[in-house]
């Protein structure tokens, strides 16, 4: 067995096991829904946000997070930079954020996602 494969199956077995760290999501993105996918998201941290000149809205904060999930759960697709992409949260509710980065490596999705929240 290879690095690369040792790798893959760590990423399966413990990485993107629902019993371990993993959380079962449903995530919305150009326009296909995709049920139960292992999600780990990690570090969800409120900012201010940068207010432009002219902006008067006060107390809304720019929410980040960093989420992982085996490709294949979105039948191949990376969510591209700049696009939208729902998650649900843990009360099934789905959740609007726009990818910041993206990236695939050993067959799992990285993404940086940003949201704004109150």
């Amino acid at each position: 067995m290879s690095f690369k494969e040792m790798i893959a199956a760590d990423n399966s077995r413990v990485f993107c096991n629902t019993d371990e760290f993993a959380e079962l999501r449903t995530v919305h993105y150009d326009g296909e829904e995709y049920e139960n996918v292992p999600v780990v998201m990690t570090k969800l941290k409120e900012k201010d946000r940068t207010v432009a000149s002219k902006d008067h809205a006060q107390g809304i904060y720019l929410v980040t997070a960093i989420v992982h999930f085996p490709v294949e759960s979105l039948d191949g697709h990376i969510p591209e930079k700049g696009l939208k992409v729902y998650i649900s949260d843990d009360d099934g509710f789905d959740r609007c954020y726009y990818v910041a980065q993206s990236g695939c490596e050993g067959k799992m999705v990285r993404l940086e996602l940003e949201a704004y929240d109150e």
